[in-house]
């Protein structure tokens, strides 16, 4: 099941594991398996694959950062199958995804013995990017009777849905707005108008999507692979530059 409308949908380029996450979830979804236990499975992938890069098997960090990437689009998959979708789920996805994120990059460093304060301005530079894509994406889902589990503006504690807990939804929120609280704010001062925008043509969306997780993951284990261990950290630096690019093509757009 899609984001988006059919009308409305791009190709999403960071979402290229949506087949093989739409077979997992009708293969779970007459299970007792959740969307929970898919995302600890991503979670699981996550640091084998760094625990491979930390060791060089770069073909099997690959393997395991595609996978994860794979079940990253499977738990909302199946939660949506089930139509049991929950932040829970969402926010507990997204802080998985920010510290594996830093973990990655902070592997990068130490088996490239490059420099500390650019893997921070990298990891920078990386959320930064996802932040924007995230940004255009829930306007774009909000705008046109898409999933709205992820809010524009994720300024207070959700209600909870059917079937969670306020608790673990007030916890999760609390350790989201720490973890990306920064970077929302700064992607919402650089473009505070994006959400009175009517327009956000699929190739538009299909570029952004290049700074969708999966994508970057993506990037990296090429990379690794190609033995340009030493290049991904300048090169994520250096893409963050096309977050202003984006942002002007936007408001050219919606002038």
């Amino acid at each position: 099941m899609s984001k988006l409308p059919k009308e409305h949908r791009f190709l999403d380029l960071s979402d290229y594991g949506r087949p093989v996450a739409v077979i997992i979830a009708k293969a779970l979804q007459n299970t007792s398996f959740t969307p929970v236990h898919v995302t600890i499975g991503f979670i699981i992938s996550g640091i084998l694959a760094i625990l491979c890069m930390y060791h060089q098997y770069f073909i099997a960090t690959a393997f395991f950062l595609i996978l994860k990437s794979v079940l990253d689009a499977a738990d909302g998959e199946l939660a949506r199958i089930k139509k049991k979708p929950s932040y829970t789920g969402r926010y507990l996805d997204s802080v998985s995804d920010i510290i594996l994120n830093f973990f990655i990059l902070l592997t990068i460093w130490h088996i490239s013995e490059g420099s500390l304060l650019y893997t921070l301005l990298a990891f920078a530079g990386l959320q930064l990017q996802g932040t924007l894509y995230n940004y255009y994406y829930a306007i774009l889902r909000n705008q046109n009777n898409g999933d709205t589990t992820s809010r524009i503006f994720e300024n207070k504690v959700p209600v909870a849905l059917r079937g969670e807990n306020q608790r673990n939804v007030n916890i999760l929120f609390a350790l989201y707005k720490f973890c990306y609280g920064i970077f929302d704010k700064i992607i919402y001062y650089l473009d505070k108008k994006a959400p009175k925008g009517d327009h956000l043509p699929n190739w538009f969306m299909t570029a952004v999507s290049t700074f969708g997780l999966g994508f970057q993951l993506l990037i990296i284990s090429v990379m690794l692979i190609l033995e340009l261990t030493a290049y991904i950290i300048p090169f994520f630096i250096g893409y963050s530059l096309f977050i202003l690019l984006f942002i002007e093509i936007r408001k050219f757009i919606n002038r």
